[in-house]
């Protein structure tokens, strides 16, 4: 009786594995699909408002005219409503020619300011008063005296309207402050997470998101629209984490996770591509609260939805197996550190081409004003493209070989995108950049959670141990290392490109791409998940004792 006991046992152990792959957790309460377009949404918004606040912003902080500021703006007797924001970034050379770059905000996920160029001719030089010198009044006025002046290089070359302003870094901390604050409340979120299970953190974040848009809907200083962003980085972690946590969790069939997390995936690309004419448009015709009093209103239907439909009691599983979170043993799993750092690699290299190829564009092909604030748009159409239509395909024909040719189109792409001779060529590098960015992110963030159940399966006395409330945790590993990029990558990239040149940079990052898939691959071969669960299997079915009565029988019967 004893032994037939042992076996069930060890048969059910054996198959648990099997039904995390091929069955879903049973809830009454909520349903999966239902899961997904919470999560879908919950991120749409995010993104809507990491956006929305971009071409709002520089106007709006021009006119408030803080100290911190301050700025001085020339245009040949019209009168200026405001300050330009502009940093003078001066190259003089032999005949005293010198560059201005005047800020200016270009659609990227990096959210960092960049610049118009301008240029000062050696014939009479003109000196820039502020406004408030000058009566109180917005105008401002050039005195010339007699050693340069001041001839206008724009964009268009038809203008001759000089920018000059100066700006301390305050709007390119503004915009960081949302990826500094969640690159630190991502590893909290996720042990958070394995305490207090993903629903509940859900909500949080989206309660934080709220109170963002409305910060920015009322606030009038720069402290508060900053107070605001880093509000925002505490609601993006949470949803960020368990939103991606939660859809692993509901969906256990790999083929299926791989589908749905790539289309939640996508909302990230649709938010990007929504906020910036959303808060462009409502902010020429309405003013600076329109957009995000509409943005408050739809998350506050969000949050509705959420705690209509949502159980948001501490699950079962996070009661059950209540413990330290498995860091060690997540971060110890190469394929794991592999896939990361992956995702990294290629997150860095759009996160790197953001400061620097609106500079070059500007030195080089003196794009149009349009042009210059559009070019970033076949990247977030690619990358929708990418993580929408090929998470299905991807999990069909090998989500690592799919990711290795997809390093190899990011590589090739970086390596083009120098080579461009018009605005025009630029688009097909940029859309096949966005388009492998988002296949690597659709086939590798579904491949973390199958490691982890491969990873987490068994604890250290051989039993088997749910993985729900471990998805967190590696979700939480994966958003730092992209908070990561957005948060060092431009600030590398930009000492680099003018250490190496902007278009030996990229050359050497599509390199980086393309040496990367093939070791990916690599690890990959050697540390299949499917042969750990297999030499985990074999062990405990040693270990139920079966198979050392296998062994006295084989060798009774040598014997005889």
């Amino acid at each position: 009786m004893s032994e037939k006991s042992t076996s069930g046992e060890a048969a059910a152990k054996l198959n648990v594995s099997a039904r995390r792959s091929s069955t879903p957790p049973s809830n009454d309460i909520e349903s999966r699909c239902l899961i997904a377009v919470i999560v879908y949404i919950a991120l749409l918004l995010d993104n809507v408002l990491l956006t929305v606040i971009v071409p709002i912003l520089p106007d709006y902080l021009a006119s408030l005219e803080p100290p911190t500021l301050e700025g001085y703006r020339v245009e040949e007797g019209i009168p200026s409503s405001a300050p330009a924001l502009s940093h003078q970034m001066a190259q003089r050379s032999e005949d005293q020619t010198q560059f201005y770059m005047t800020k200016h905000p270009i659609p990227g996920k990096s959210m960092v300011n960049f610049t118009t160029l301008h240029l000062l001719t050696s014939t009479t030089m003109t000196t820039l008063l502020p406004s408030n010198h000058l009566g109180g009044t917005n105008a401002t006025t050039a005195t010339k005296v007699d050693s340069h002046s001041i001839v206008n290089s724009n964009l268009n070359g038809n203008n001759n309207t000089v920018g000059l302003s100066r700006e301390n870094g305050s709007i390119g901390l503004l915009l960081a402050m949302k990826a500094l604050v969640q690159l630190v409340f991502n590893p909290i979120v996720g042990n958070m997470s394995s305490k207090c299970g993903y629903r509940l953190p859900i909500v949080v974040g989206t309660c934080f998101l709220l109170i963002s848009s409305l910060v920015f809907a009322v606030g009038e200083s720069y402290w508060m629209l900053l107070l605001a962003r880093a509000i925002q980085g505490v609601g993006s972690a949470c949803i960020g984490v368990c939103g991606m946590s939660l859809v692993a969790q509901h969906y256990p069939e790999e083929a299926r996770r791989s589908k749905v997390m790539g289309i939640i995936l996508g909302s990230i690309a649709l938010g990007v591509l929504i906020g910036y004419p959303f808060g462009s448009i409502l902010y020429d015709m309405v003013g600076k609260s329109a957009p995000f009093i509409i943005l408050s209103t739809v998350i506050f239907l969000s949050l509705g939805l959420q705690l209509l439909t949502m159980d948001l009691s501490v699950q079962p599983e996070v009661l059950a197996f209540e413990q330290s979170t498995k860091w060690r043993a997540l971060l110890e799993c190469k394929m794991i550190l592999a896939i990361v750092i992956a995702i990294w690699l290629s997150t860095s290299t759009m996160a790197i081409l953001e400061p620097c190829l609106p500079i070059w564009l500007i030195q080089y092909l003196h794009p149009n004003k349009w042009q210059l604030g559009t070019v970033f748009i076949p990247d977030s159409v690619g990358y929708f493209v990418g993580t929408n239509f090929f998470g299905s395909v991807a999990f069909r024909y090998g989500q690592l070989k799919i990711s290795c040719l997809s390093l190899l189109l990011v590589g090739l792409a970086s390596i083009l995108i120098p080579s461009a001779t018009t605005v025009a060529q630029l688009l097909l590098p940029h859309f096949a950049l966005g388009l492998g960015i988002g296949v690597i992110d659709a086939a590798l963030v579904p491949l973390l959670a199958t490691f982890v159940d491969a990873t987490l399966a068994q604890d250290d006395n051989g039993e088997t141990r749910s993985t729900r409330s471990s998805y967190g945790t590696v979700y939480a590993i994966q958003q730092t290392s992209v908070s990561l990029a957005y948060c060092l990558a431009p600030l590398i990239g930009g000492e680099l490109a003018q250490s190496f040149g902007f278009v030996w940079l990229m050359r050497i990052v599509g390199i980086f791409n393309i040496l990367y898939g093939p070791i990916l691959v690599y690890l990959y071969q050697k540390y299949d998940p499917k042969r750990v669960r297999e030499q985990q299997n074999e062990l405990l079915v040693q270990n139920s004792g079966r198979g050392s009565r296998y062994k006295q029988l084989y060798n009774s019967m040598d014997l005889e």
